[in-house]
């Protein structure tokens, strides 16, 4: 009995040594700087936007909730905790990503190429984004990280990933996933 309890606790507790590793490995190369971050935005219940959807009018949007907003402190946190170098924070223009990097970075600026085209009205404009996404990224120089604050569908077509709420995914400027690190909230 006891031979099954030691490796029940072995095999509990193995999963998060391997996470933490990971998740320290995933810091050292971040800390190099040079990277691509994109966050998708902190939880905000549902999908898509109302029909009523207004870019100047957060009030018409899917925002973030108690939770998302957690979370996206939780995210401002992962980068302070581990002393991660930051070039520039964007953002999408849509309410739930500019107050994910309000409260997990405080400064950033907005860029469209990172808006969503998940919905009919901006489906057209998914080529012209991801072509503008990747001129600004060939130009992009310096030792820091450029964060890049967005939605599930520009990380889904620049890194070929299904990123969660809030989550976290590295790249090199070839948009090559190196990682990800997930912030619950």
């Amino acid at each position: 009995m006891k031979l099954i309890i030691f490796f029940y606790i072995i095999f509990i507790t193995f999963p998060s040594t391997i996470k933490a590793d990971l998740n320290q490995e995933l810091s050292l190369e971040l800390k190099k700087g040079g990277k691509l971050i994109f966050i998708r935005h902190a939880y905000a219940p549902g999908g898509g936007d109302p029909e009523n959807f207004d870019i100047n009018n957060c009030d018409t949007q899917r925002n973030l909730s108690k939770e998302g907003r957690d979370q996206a402190k939780k995210i401002g946190n992962f980068f302070k905790e581990n002393d991660i170098p930051i070039l520039k924070v964007f953002s999408s223009e849509w309410c739930r990503c500019k107050e994910t990097a309000e409260l997990a970075f405080a400064n950033f600026e907005t860029k469209n190429f990172l808006n969503s085209f998940f919905s009919s009205k901006f489906a057209k404009n998914r080529n012209k984004q991801m072509l503008d996404l990747k001129k600004y990224v060939k130009k992009f120089e310096g030792n820091g990280n450029l964060i890049f604050v967005t939605h599930y569908v520009v990380i889904s077509e620049a890194l070929n990933y299904a990123s969660s709420s809030g989550e976290i995914v590295i790249s090199d400027k070839n948009f090559n996933k190196i990682g990800n690190v997930e912030i619950n909230f």
